[in-house]
Order: structure tokens, then C-alpha cells, then sequence
């Protein structure tokens, strides 16, 4: 069985402890609103973005939305055919394995999802590579990194997944996440579509793990923010004794990224004197988010504010109004011309 190499650095276990902290806040904030879809959504598109701009695709994150929504872009079909096969995996992350284990036909049949239609030979899509490949620089031309042979490919993955699914009750989900990140692309068992498929089987690993079973956070920016700083943490790894170390440092920290720039969105629906109530998760719309959000940073909200926010007659935004005061989430403040209303804490 496949056995990792490394060792928890002080930056790791502060890190892990960040990020704990911080998914807590963002799984028992209060309002868990029905918005929870658009956030789910909005990190899929993002990942989709990233990760296929990492390795050379030339779409913006306006035209990924646009094709996440069906609508035409203009763009190579080769490109349009990458996101749209990146969206579509994540958006069957749970359909993607049997239960809480990953097979090989699993990680067979993902790599077939995302290159279907994409590599110049059809038959590369969804099965080992049968011709050897090297990662070089393509402007100098310089080779970077060697994988291993064709023939042990079969066998190396075999060992990851093994460990994958050996139970690990002591092993934190983002390092698991992190190193099969990294011993699925040393491996590097396709033709072409490794990168990808090694995010798509960490975001994988997460979900399984109920560590980001709401699929709000999106990894890949952070890789493709610095492509440089990425292609670096993979290549720091000493091929002679594996010791992944730095990698996670690195990874471990772009996890702790990406949920704290989630926590920032949460942070703007809840006050910390609400978060304290203990009231339960409350559904709220897109509209009543962007309500409560207004009163966090004004402290008070007029139906006025309302009726200029949403282009709304005085009624419906007296509605919305009412509704908010139903959910016990609002309280009136003032009277007659004066009236407004601000966040209830009690």
C-alpha cells in the first residue's frame, strides 16, 4: 500500500486549526438561506475557471458563467468543451463513486468526463497512458519532472487508492485531500488531463469526507491566482524520498484561503451578537440576504433603501418588510417618518 511521507510543521497544524474554525462558523451561521444554491454555483463555476485556465485555457470567468447558465460564447470549440466538461463533473460530485469509497474505474471514468471530446486521440480519454510522457517547460523546453514508467502506473494507482480507502480516523481530510493531489499527478497515469483530474479527485475527497459536503469552497483559484508559486510546491517534492512537506504547507494554506474568503461573505449576513442567539438556521432569499446584509453595514434599513435597492413599489418592499419580521430576523426602530428597522438579537 501506498504510504506518504511527511510531517506536520507548525504552520500546518496552525493552519488546520484556521480552518476549522472557520468552516464551524460557516456551517452554524444562522442563515443557511436558499442562497446556499447561488454559493454552491458560484464555486463551481470558479473551480471550472481555474482549473482549466491553469493549463492554458483562454476563457474568462464572465464566459464560463455564461456557458454554466447555456448560453453561447464565443471561443474554440476545444476550450468551451473543457469547462463545459469540468462543470459537469462537479456538478455530479456526488453521483462520481458508489458510497464513501473511490475505485479505479471511478478516477477512469472522471478522467473520461473531463477530456471527452478534448484530446486529439479519443481513445486516451478514460484509460492509462500506453506512450511514455515528460512535464517540460514549453518555453524553454526543459524537462521538469519524469513520472514513472507506463507499465507501473496500473499498480501506483492501485496503491493510492488502496490507501484512500484505508481507514485513517486520525488523518485530517485536507491533508488526505493534499497528498492525493500530489501522488496522483507524480504518478501522472494519462496522456493529458492530469492537473485536472487531481483537483477534481481532492474536491472529491473533500466532499466524501463531509468536509465540504455544501460544495462551497473553491480550491483552484488559489492554484491559478500564482501558477508559478503551484507548479513550484509540486516540484519541491525531493523525488528521492517523497517527503511532502512543503506541498502541504502549501495546500494546506490555500484551503485555509479559500473558506476564509467564504467566511467573509457569511460574516456579512450574520452580526456576532446574532450568530450567538442560537436560533437555528433560518432559509432566507436572495433579496432578504441582500436585506440583511444592508442592515450590517448601515446598522438600520428603511423601506425606502428597500424600494431604491430592488427598483420595488413601497408594498412590495413593505412585504419583504413584513416577512423579515415574521422570521423574527428584523425589529422595527423608530416611528412615523423615522420608522426603520434593525437586526433582532433577542
Amino acid at each position: 500500500m501506498f504510504k506518504p511521507n511527511f510531517h506536520y510543521t507548525d504552520k500546518i497544524v496552525s493552519d488546520i486549526a484556521h480552518i476549522a474554525a472557520d468552516r464551524e462558523l460557516i456551517l452554524n451561521s444562522p442563515f443557511i438561506p436558499k442562497w446556499e444554491v447561488s454559493l454552491r454555483r458560484e464555486a463551481i463555476i470558479r473551480s471550472a475557471h481555474s482549473s482549466t485556465a491553469i493549463e492554458g485555457n483562454r476563457l474568462s470567468l464572465e464566459q464560463v458563467s455564461e456557458l454554466a447558465h447555456g448560453r453561447k460564447v464565443m471561443a474554440t470549440r476545444k476550450d468551451k468543451q473543457e469547462v463545459v466538461n469540468y462543470l459537469k463533473t462537479l456538478e455530479s460530485i456526488d453521483k462520481l463513486t458508489d458510497g464513501k469509497n473511490i475505485a479505479e474505474k471511478d478516477l477512469l471514468q472522471i478522467h473520461k468526463m473531463l477530456t471527452q471530446g478534448v484530446l486529439d486521440d479519443p481513445s486516451d480519454c478514460g484509460v492509462y497512458r500506453n506512450r511514455y510522457v515528460v512535464i517540460g517547460n514549453r518555453l524553454t523546453g526543459k524537462v521538469v519532472f519524469r513520472p514513472p514508467s507506463n507499465e507501473n502506473v496500473p499498480n501506483l494507482v492501485k496503491a493510492l487508492i488502496a490507501w484512500l480507502n484505508f481507514p485513517k480516523a486520525s488523518l485530517d481530510p485536507v491533508i488526505e485531500a493534499g497528498i492525493a493531489h500530489y501522488e496522483f499527478v507524480r504518478i501522472h497515469p494519462f496522456i493529458d488531463g492530469n492537473g485536472r483530474t487531481s483537483r477534481v479527485l481532492a474536491t472529491l475527497i473533500l466532499y466524501l469526507r463531509g468536509f465540504d459536503a455544501k460544495q462551497f469552497f473553491c480550491l483552484d483559484d488559489y492554484y491559478d491566482l500564482d501558477r508559478p508559486s503551484y507548479y513550484k510546491a509540486l516540484q519541491s517534492v525531493n523525488q528521492e524520498t517523497l517527503d511532502l512537506t512543503n506541498w502541504l504547507n502549501y495546500f494546506v494554506e490555500g484551503v485555509k484561503l479559500s473558506i476564509a474568503s467564504v467566511k467573509e461573505r457569511v460574516i456579512r449576513l450574520s452580526s456576532e451578537r446574532l450568530r450567538k442567539t442560537k436560533k437555528g438556521q433560518i432559509a432566507l432569499t436572495e433579496r432578504q440576504m441582500r436585506i440583511v446584509e444592508f442592515i450590517n453595514q448601515n446598522e438600520k434599513i428603511a423601506n425606502k433603501d428597500i424600494r431604491e435597492m430592488f427598483k420595488i413599489s413601497s408594498q412590495a418592499a413593505h412585504k419583504e418588510i413584513v416577512k423579515l419580521v415574521k422570521l423574527d430576523v428584523i425589529k422595527p426602530a423608530g416611528k412615523g417618518r423615522s420608522l426603520s428597522y434593525q437586526l433582532k438579537t433577542g
